[in-house]
């Protein structure tokens, strides 16, 4: 099952994924869920703050990948953070656990480890650093699947999502605003982060893992080696490269 499959990252996943996997999409808007061309999957109607619809929506999956969120880093958090990323998230491994699904693969977000100075590369067991509730948010987030795992043994992985390319557009956002520059060491395209999801559902033996998702920047604001030796992870992308022909500009501004 894929929540938030009607947004960037969860699109795209399904549209490079469609024919290797089943799957069963949940978001809360189905509108956008009748563009994907989701013949022969799933759409189910889903608010991740509703405990029963949750349970609903995991009966019968093997895997769970959860992406739906408020992913603004300056949401507010009784306004939507809290039913979003804090109930939401607990009702999802709550409900996956209950109906005997495999794994749960959590999307959480480098905005967990943004408190470090920019000439600290943080690894995957820093200490969390947050600097924004959503950031708060995730790191409650990773707790909560590192508790499902080694007390109720679930298979849990937490995706820490970087800088996203969305919608296979060479990082569009990157292009109309001047990014500094951990948005190029923490960047993560498209194909590179489908690739991680899919070693995420296909490696077996892990009880509970925290991996890095970004690509193979030429500059990288996380380390990803751990990454690369539990997943088999390869990533192919490098933002340096791909933004080389605006980079002097934006080094220059």
């Amino acid at each position: 099952m894929l929540t938030g499959a009607a947004g960037g990252i969860g699109s795209a996943f399904f549209r490079s994924s469609a024919e290797q996997f089943h799957f069963r999409l949940a978001d809360r808007n189905i509108t956008a869920l009748g563009k994907l061309q989701a013949e022969g999957h799933e759409i189910v109607e889903l608010d991740i703050a509703d405990l029963d619809a949750c349970q609903q929506a995991c009966r019968d999956m093997d895997i769970v990948i959860h992406l739906a969120a408020d992913p603004n880093p300056e949401a507010d958090f009784l306004g939507s953070l809290l039913h979003n990323n804090i109930q939401g998230t607990y009702n999802m491994f709550r409900a996956a656990r209950d109906q005997g699904c495999q794994r749960v693969i959590f999307a959480s977000s480098v905005q967990t480890l943004l408190g470090y100075p920019d000439d600290v590369q943080p690894q995957v067991e820093s200490l969390l650093r947050p600097v924004n509730m959503y950031g708060v948010s995730k790191c409650f987030g990773e707790a909560v699947a590192y508790y499902f795992a080694h007390t109720e043994g679930l298979s849990s992985i937490v995706v820490r999502i970087g800088a996203y390319d969305t919608n296979g557009t060479k990082a569009q956002w990157l292009l109309q605003h001047k990014p500094h520059i951990n948005n190029l060491s923490g960047y993560v395209s498209e194909r590179d982060l489908n690739q991680l999801l899919t070693r995420c559902i296909e490696t077996p033996d892990i009880s509970y893992a925290i991996v890095h998702g970004i690509s193979n920047n030429l500059f990288k604001k996380f380390e990803i080696e751990s990454t690369r030796a539990l997943l088999g992870y390869a990533p192919q992308d490098d933002a340096f490269k791909l933004f080389k022909d605006q980079l002097q500009g934006w080094l220059q501004d």
